[in-house]
């Protein structure tokens, strides 16, 4: 029983010290968050785009509560809490547009063209149409859609490092012998890189 009384003790004190985190973060609208994913994904991304990130979402703030819309099945949205326990360690670094690239009406337009891929399925292949999506795509044509504005340049499959052994067998698990080197494609390591944001938040 000691044993077990141990164990809740932990989990909640650990709870209660996530929410601490969340807290200290004052969100805004047009936030994008990013974490290392604990997916099986997650490394093959990671060594492909040279970036410690491997997850991202949109940040927006309504209700009094702070939400994440982010591409991982389905497109989602999910409370900030939530979203950052699927990281690892539950670590998370929040970027924020610099000023004058995102107003408050922006922000909000921005968010509503990511809410038009409400339950759009995942993208596991990385293509650049609407018919499937993946997080860091999401967050790039959100930002270009609602307030016409290019987090970053594009760039093409074959840029990407795919010498590494590990993404070549992940490319072969996605693609088989079809790999489409000249598709469009946004990481979310490009994305943390922006120019455009700044980071305001990081546990």
């Amino acid at each position: 029983m000691n044993t077990v009384r141990m164990l809740v003790f932990c989990l909640v004190g650990a709870l209660f010290l996530m929410s601490c985190e969340v807290h200290m973060y004052e969100p805004k609208t047009g936030d994008i968050v990013f974490h290392i994913s604990r997916s099986e994904q997650s490394v093959a991304i990671q060594r492909a785009t040279g970036s410690r990130y491997s997850h991202c979402g949109l940040v927006v703030v309504s209700g009094g509560s702070t939400w994440v819309i982010e591409a991982v099945g389905p497109v989602r949205i999910v409370k900030l809490e939530e979203w950052a326990l699927a990281g690892k360690e539950r670590r998370y670094v929040a970027r924020r547009p610099v000023e004058g690239v995102l107003d408050s009406a922006a922000a909000v337009a921005v968010f509503h063209a990511a809410r038009d891929f409400m339950g759009t399925p995942y993208d596991s292949r990385f293509e650049w149409d609407d018919n499937t999506i993946y997080c860091s795509e999401l967050v790039w044509k959100a930002f270009k859609r609602g307030a016409n504005v290019e987090l970053c340049a594009t760039k093409r499959l074959d840029d990407m490092n795919l010498k590494d052994s590990e993404v070549q067998r992940d490319m072969v698990r996605r693609y088989g012998n079809n790999i489409p080197f000249s598709e469009q494609v946004v990481s979310p390591g490009m994305l943390f890189n922006s120019e455009l944001l700044e980071t305001v938040f990081e546990n």
